[in-house]
């Protein structure tokens, strides 16, 4: 008699093991960029700090350093601020349920990327800024 419950307790602590059901998800943010100073800059940061008359020294402490620096015959310097950002996004989730002998597994995934870009146009006379312009877009 004590055979047949250890027996049952075996088969039963078996049966427990083999039959299961394992959820296994995962999720990821990407976020990659041109540039030092681009998760500082945006075009609200643009908007709300940019004024005509600033120094240049005002710019510079507001956003960084211009990717690219020119000038024309007419005393204008213009200072370009170029941020391009990319961000991927992923998720992953399996679902397994195994029994005594009969095994399926379920797996689903998604993937998403979107790149963002700024441009940022200062145009300067005598180190003050005369005139600036901005233009954000997402893909």
């Amino acid at each position: 008699m004590k055979r047949l419950f250890l027996l049952i307790a075996i088969f039963g602590t078996v049966s427990l093991l083999a039959t299961s059901c394992v959820t296994v998800s995962g999720s990821g943010t990407y976020r990659g960029s041109s540039n030092d100073y681009s998760d500082d800059l945006t075009a609200g940061k643009v908007q709300r700090e940019i004024r005509k008359g600033m120094s240049g020294a005002e710019v510079i402490q507001a956003l960084g350093q211009p990717n690219i620096v020119t000038s024309d015959e007419s005393g204008l310097t213009t200072w370009v601020y170029d941020k391009i950002a990319t961000e991927a996004n992923y998720s992953q989730s399996s679902d397994a349920l195994f029994l005594f002998i009969y095994g399926r597994t379920n797996t689903s995934s998604n993937y998403t990327m979107t790149q963002k870009t700024l441009t940022v146009v200062i145009k300067l006379r005598d180190d003050k800024v005369d005139s600036f312009s901005y233009h954000a877009s997402k893909f």
